[in-house]
């Protein structure tokens, strides 16, 4: 959330860069105007609890002097009746405001593109190399039906589309690629690991921005009013919730010591509206496995710890051997919450597009703000955290690039040494 007092002393500023998002400035003058307005009420009644005070004292020394009263009293209930009538329209006014700042996205970093949409994006980077094979490659679907480790159907009569069915070797193959990203995070690029619910409140999922802009976006069961999470990002980030970061019950966050947490998790999207777009095989699911992770940092350094993020991110790639690209998003085609983010995208041979495996993202302190994650800093005085996530990486479309990528003529799948320790073997074999 952003703050409200940037909106209240740098409205054209701020107006203009949440414009590069296409945010109308009608909605940031809304939020100014009930700022304005709430700000008047509690003006308005802290005088006239004065006057209440100040009357109360004189109508105590007038009655012990033998004075008619009742004027002054009736005076005063009729304060008391206006500072009732102002607490009830300031609640409702700071509802107003509190939904109003929800709704208005991060202010986006300067450097980014702008832009509306992807067409916009900044390409940073291509990594490794891709060369046609002299033999065809076709889709993930079809190599997926050679080896036997996909069923659509039955995922759909069990469920509906978008929940595949990963049988065998390649169930295993998905436990193997799970396995290795947790163990490269956390052996050798400092995590934590964590196991959060899947299940999620209101509250956690306001807290990292889900919530309310993309309520039809998200599972939700209403008998307990808990959301399916579509992302490790929410409980992983919600777990340090109204928490202050000390150095005694909590760790210390400094410039060179960032909370770095992990997890896996199954995601779940509803991704309302989807239909048309990009469904067919493993591209487009609304349950799939991911390794998320998490980092809570010093203000100071978010941004330069963002490069650090993608990077470990892009050492999940790398160590499998996949050809992928680097993309600075633009301004319109950002999350809600992030100030500035790179996805991350495999190329899929067969399917003959970039994939999106990897979304880094700095939020600054937006998600800090709704969540109340403090620390406190060299001075002692205590302040909002920074955060940054990163998918670490989400597995249909890894599955498909790899299968795609490392496909063989005899139509096996060569698998890169750094999962064959995980897998047991070398390469996934077409079923007889």
């Amino acid at each position: 959330m952003i703050d409200i007092k940037r909106i209240r002393e740098e409205f054209d500023a701020t107006a203009d860069q949440l414009a590069r998002r296409g945010v109308e400035q009608e909605k940031v003058a809304r939020a100014r105007d009930l700022d304005a307005k709430r700000r008047a009420l509690i003006g308005e009644t802290e005088s006239l609890k004065q006057q209440r005070n100040s009357a109360s004292k004189e109508i105590g020394a007038a009655a012990k002097a033998g004075q008619d009263v009742s004027a002054a009293k009736e005076k005063m209930r009729a304060i008391g009746d206006r500072i009732a009538e102002i607490d009830r329209e300031l609640a409702q006014v700071e509802t107003d405001l509190r939904e109003t700042l929800l709704m208005i996205p991060n202010i986006p970093a300067p450097e980014i593109p702008t832009g509306l949409d992807s067409s916009s994006n900044k390409v940073v980077r291509l990594v490794g190399e891709w060369k046609d094979p002299a033999y065809p490659i076709p889709d993930h679907t079809q190599i997926g039906e050679r080896l036997g480790i996909f069923d659509f159907p039955r995922g759909v009569k069990l469920t509906g589309t978008g929940f595949p069915i990963i049988l065998g070797q390649g169930a295993k193959l998905q436990r193997a690629l799970i396995q290795y990203m947790l163990d490269l995070h956390c052996q050798k690029q400092g995590y934590t690991e964590m196991l959060p619910p899947f299940l999620v409140n209101s509250a956690s999922m306001t807290g990292t921005g889900q919530l309310p802009k993309f309520a039809e976006d998200l599972s939700h069961s209403n008998a307990d009013d808990f959301w399916l999470i579509p992302t490790a990002e929410v409980p992983v980030t919600n777990y340090y919730r109204d928490d202050v970061f000390d150095g005694v019950k909590l760790p210390k966050i400094t410039p060179e010591s960032p909370v770095k947490l992990t997890a896996y998790t199954p995601c779940f999207r509803r991704e309302a509206g989807s239909a048309g777009k990009m469904t067919r095989g493993m591209l487009r699911v609304h349950q799939f496995d991911k390794v998320e992770m998490v980092n809570f940092v010093h203000p100071s350094t978010s941004f330069q710890q963002l490069e650090t993020l993608v990077h470990e991110a892009e050492e999940v790639l790398t160590g499998l051997g996949l050809h992928f690209r680097v993309l600075m998003l633009s301004s319109g085609d950002m999350g809600f919450s992030a100030a500035k983010c790179y996805d991350l995208e495999l190329w899929a041979p067969g399917e003959q597009q970039w994939l999106e495996v990897s979304s880094c993202s700095c939020f600054t302190d937006y998600q800090a703000r709704r969540l109340n994650c403090r620390f406190k800093d060299e001075d002692g005085k205590t302040k909002l955290v920074h955060t940054l996530n990163g998918s670490g990486v989400a597995l249909p479309r890894l599955m498909v690039a790899l299968l795609e990528q490392h496909l063989q003529e005899d139509g096996s799948v060569l698998l890169p040494e750094a999962i064959r320790p995980y897998f047991g073997a070398d390469r996934l074999v077409p079923v007889k």
